[in-house]
């Protein structure tokens, strides 16, 4: 089936922005050519691919499907019209990372921060989602590097590298301070109000396991979308839950959370990171990937 690639870029925008108006502004062309065209598409390949709604379109289940491939295609080749229009072998471009909150405050952001001194000229664009987004997103090709919180599930056809292990820690608000005298088992603290990340993360995943293990039942008095909600919630006493160690460590400093022992250890987690073949799609890509390898070897600068 012969089939003009203008036609799959024209459905690649309209699906990524939801919007006939939104697609045909980017491309610098007006609506009534963009839904010709996806109308030309729909009939040469005998699939409806869009749904109108009154805010705009969604894709249907052929249409998700042609947009996995579509976005992989489109994104590959715009990454590559890039570099070649790029003068210089590796100082300039664009990086598309897809983050989650934790991975961005205990590694990416002060990695991010030195890179940009050393290439001023490369542009980073960071997609801050929870992990199953940010995975969807790598697999449809919509992102160079994906650096994500264990646990997680993804294709053995990505390389996934270990970057940085930590723990987290139980912690409270300061109504809480009588729970930091002595190591507590598990059961005894589930009389107290919990926070936590909420049912279908893996995170809630991995404490729902934890629990289990300690002879205990997970049950969450408030549930946080995403994990930067953690730390304002348990500090204004709406209960007592699991965060990094590093993250909480100011606040324990300052005195406006208080750390509560335990009398097992929490699991080990890891921030991963998830490359094609232990490489970037792009010259920048490929070097702040060799960055952020040599930042592991041998420590950030001045370290």
């Amino acid at each position: 089936m012969d089939i003009n690639f203008e036609y799959y870029k024209i459905f690649y925008f309209a699906a990524k922005y939801g919007s006939i108006t939104k697609a045909a502004a980017v491309l610098g062309s007006n609506q009534p050519n963009v839904t010709r065209v996806i109308r030309q598409l729909e009939s040469q390949l005998g699939k409806r691919l869009f749904i109108r709604e009154p805010r705009g379109i969604r894709l249907t289940g052929d249409g998700e499907r042609l947009y996995i491939h579509a976005a992989a295609a489109c994104e590959h080749l715009f990454k590559a019209q890039e570099e070649l229009g790029d003068a210089s072998p590796e100082g300039s471009g664009t990086i598309d990372i897809g983050a989650t909150e934790t991975a961005l405050h205990l590694l990416l952001l002060s990695a991010m921060h030195d890179f940009r001194i050393s290439y001023p000229d490369i542009r980073i664009r960071v997609h801050n989602h929870s992990t199953p987004d940010i995975l969807k997103s790598f697999a449809s090709g919509e992102l160079d590097f994906a650096v994500v919180t264990s646990p997680f599930e993804t294709a053995k056809a990505y390389r996934c590298e270990n970057m940085h292990d930590f723990r987290d820690i139980l912690v409270g608000g300061t109504q809480y301070r009588h729970l930091c005298s002595r190591r507590s088992p598990l059961k005894e603290l589930l009389a107290y109000p919990w926070v936590g990340l909420g049912r279908g993360t893996a995170t809630y995943d991995l404490y729902r396991d934890f629990f289990a293990a300690h002879g205990a039942e997970l049950e969450l008095d408030m549930e946080a979308a995403t994990s930067d909600l953690l730390l304002p919630l348990i500090r204004h006493n709406f209960g007592i839950g699991f965060v990094p160690e590093r993250l909480a460590q100011p606040l324990i400093s300052k005195k406006i959370l208080i750390q509560i022992p335990l009398d097992c250890e929490t699991p080990l987690r890891s921030i991963k990171l998830l490359s094609e073949n232990g490489h970037g799609k792009s010259r920048a890509a490929d070097t702040f990937y060799r960055y952020l390898k040599c930042r592991e070897r041998c420590g950030p600068p001045d370290a």
